[in-house]
């Protein structure tokens, strides 16, 4: 019996990301491509541990049938991050006014920005433009108190729902949909599958 497939997930990491601690050497594209475990599936590895070798590895995602994306960290990374071919951007939106004010030359670029994780990096959303994305994590959603970081911004922004899967047993949702659930947030799904 196999699990029903989520609806989508975009933020994943690969062996890609190799610097970040977390990844595991099982944590492969082909792996990834293979588990089917949403529907809409993308992988979005540090932009900063791809960027020498982006062509290459925007080629691998897209011949592993998912969708390109990239995690940016920071407005430091910005400018290299918009000559980089993608479909969406998740980005490390730290509390400087750097980052807020980069927001502006993400979004003028007509891809999805996607607020990665602002509880962990301290984002205030009172900042960011209602025309981002916010994520809701499973990786570190329930390191908060959701109703209050989360809830009076229920009709400010859409939200996606992500695993930030660096291994292979991180590739659900399972806190983040229960938050969402009790926030009484619906989904916004980047892309027709």
């Amino acid at each position: 019996m196999t699990s029903p497939q989520l609806p989508q997930d975009l933020h994943i990491h690969s062996t890609w990301s190799d610097a970040d601690g977390a990844i595991v050497p099982e944590q492969t594209i082909a792996l990834i491509a293979a588990t089917r475990h949403a529907r809409i599936r993308g992988i979005s590895d540090h932009f900063e541990m791809v960027v020498d070798a982006w062509d290459d590895y925007r080629a691998e995602v897209l011949a592993a049938g998912l969708h390109v994306g990239m995690e940016v960290n920071g407005h430091e990374w910005v400018p290299a991050a918009l000559d980089a071919d993608c479909e969406y951007r998740i980005f490390h939106c730290w509390d400087r006014d750097a980052d807020y004010h980069a927001l502006e030359s993400l979004l003028a670029d007509d891809k999805p920005i996607i607020i990665a994780h602002p509880n962990a990096l301290g984002t205030d959303l009172d900042r960011v433009p209602p025309e981002c994305l916010v994520e809701l994590n499973n990786r570190y959603i329930w390191r908060c108190d959701w109703h209050a970081e989360y809830g009076p911004y229920r009709d400010r922004f859409r939200f996606v729902i992500s695993s930030d899967a660096h291994q292979p047993n991180w590739l659900g949702q399972s806190i983040a949909r229960h938050a969402a659930a009790e926030l009484r947030i619906r989904e916004t799904l980047l892309f027709d599958e």
